[in-house]
């Protein structure tokens, strides 16, 4: 989403994560919308070939706050609705919150607007479990993910992550800044922007989590973030405009705090717009999250979500986020099997050092300090 999610991760994130092959069709028998409503796995809905008769016979998917420059969601909803023509795919406020997504469901439960998955920051994707939004439903695979980026449950499990990172117009700042220690430097006044605002958006969070880090703060103590960007504001180098592709071929935003498949993806998309746009994972605040996909409990068209389910987590979904410079959460057993897009993972952007990973108990902690703090640190 162009205004991201929160997310919370246990595992390391570095080139990879464990696998998930492509799923093979179980054994076909009918089933309905109503039996694939309870499915907790392909098998229990009678298998592949009758979950996507199912499917073709709701006719419809609808997903939510995807935006197509998003960790290569436009190609994702492609391949999806190539591979399975005959369900139609809505795609609602591609620029939507997660916050946004787990309003839709509880809404509009009992609707058939609402929307049948969520692609959710992992701390809304634990808070959305624990209300009892989300159906349990494993992918063909899904005991090949790590225990610890998925719920026990299968109520929710990690896809896609990356790293903070720092996005330049290299056309507009004269020496782009590689570290937050450089973000402070007179040179950059008025051109320090986040996507989104740290209270909603995953990114921003994860931005204001990662400056904590570059300056003494730790997992257990986010403070020192919204004191580094309380003084950002005060020398005048915060730019409150939230980041998006537009402001940045506008000029508006020429320095972004982001997560790295997005200014990666960004960089892409701008050489053909006159906009030189570098990217440096900052080494003085090194940060990584994975997002969490789940199934609305309620969806409207369950065989279809539970199919979406399966076309993420198969080798080609998993290899579509990875050509956006996504670090799919299978990517080690792709590389085992053989079905690793070789050339995307080696466009990833560098990363120098190990992240660190906040338990959830510290991620919660972490977001009331920025939910109770953050307009107090840039306000004036």
């Amino acid at each position: 989403m162009t205004v991201p999610r929160v997310a919370a991760l246990a595992a390391a994130l570095t080139a990879s994560a464990l696998a998930l092959s492509a799923c093979g069709a179980a054994p076909s028998t009918n089933t309905s919308t109503s039996s694939a409503a309870t499915a907790t796995s392909a098998t229990d809905a009678g298998g592949l070939d009758a979950l996507l008769t199912a499917a073709k016979k709701e006719g419809a998917l609808h997903v939510i706050a995807l935006p197509p420059d998003w960790a290569n969601y436009g190609a994702v909803i492609a391949g999806f609705k190539k591979k399975y023509p005959g369900i139609k795919v809505t795609s609602e406020n591609p620029d939507g919150s997660s916050q946004d997504e787990v309003n839709a469901i509880t809404s509009r439960k009992g609707q058939d607007r609402a929307p049948d998955v969520v692609d959710l920051g992992s701390t809304f994707a634990l808070s959305a479990a624990s209300q009892g939004l989300l159906a349990p439903y494993k992918v063909a695979d899904y005991a090949k993910i790590p225990a610890a980026q998925k719920d026990s449950q299968a109520r929710w499990y990690n896809d896609y992550g990356g790293y903070i990172s720092i996005g330049c117009d290299a056309k507009k700042v004269t020496t782009c800044p590689t570290t937050f220690a450089d973000l402070l430097k007179p040179q950059y006044k008025g051109q320090v922007a986040l996507n989104g605002n740290p209270t909603k958006s995953g990114s921003a969070f994860g931005g204001v989590y990662a400056a904590a880090l570059a300056n003494g703060g730790s997992l257990d103590d986010i403070q020192p973030g919204l004191d580094f960007f309380g003084k950002l504001k005060k020398n005048g180098n915060y730019n409150p405009v939230e980041s998006t592709p537009a402001t940045v071929e506008k000029g508006e935003t020429p320095i972004s705090i982001d997560w790295d498949y997005l200014n990666a993806g960004y960089a892409d998309e701008f050489k053909t717009k006159g906009v030189d746009w570098k990217v440096s994972v900052p080494s003085d605040g090194l940060y990584a999250q994975y997002y969490s996909q789940a199934i609305n409990k309620t969806a409207p068209h369950p065989a279809a979500a539970r199919l979406w389910e399966e076309y993420l987590y198969s080798a080609e979904g998993q290899n579509l986020w990875l050509q956006g410079y996504a670090r799919p959460v299978l990517m080690d057993a792709l590389k085992t099997a053989g079905t690793l897009d070789a050339t995307a993972a080696a466009k990833l952007p560098a990363v120098s050092g190990t992240a660190t990973f906040p338990t959830q108990a510290q991620s919660d902690k972490a977001q009331k300090v920025v939910t109770e703090g953050w307009s107090k640190a840039v306000a004036g």
